[in-house]
């Protein structure tokens, strides 16, 4: 890979989605779930991200509300990522159970 490519793919849209979601997962790791929210709402509003991408933001930012107890704004993330297509199966399964969960702590 040239130089020019490596920069050019530092500063793609890809790149910089990637690089907001890391900062989420880090976020909400530190228990800053308010910032990692932010960070998976700007990943999630950028163009061209990988499917993949957005349903791992998606599912991440549902754990997120899901820590500030935001458990509607979550059940709604956890039904959009279930209603991808093409996702990989771990995701998909991983929405389900977390679904499930947030419908038994709402009764």
């Amino acid at each position: 890979m040239s130089i020019l490519s490596w920069l050019l793919s530092r500063f793609s849209g890809r790149a910089k989605s990637l690089a907001r979601y890391r900062s989420g997962m880090a976020k909400a790791k530190k228990g800053d779930f308010a910032g990692a929210v932010l960070d998976y709402s700007a990943t999630i509003d950028a163009s061209g991200i990988p499917n993949d991408v957005l349903g791992m933001a998606l599912y991440n930012r549902a754990l997120a509300y899901s820590a500030l107890h935001e458990d509607d704004k979550a059940a709604e993330d956890l039904t959009k990522v279930l209603k991808m297509p093409g996702l990989p199966e771990n995701i998909s399964t991983a929405a389900s159970h977390r679904r499930e969960r947030l419908r038994r702590r709402e009764t």
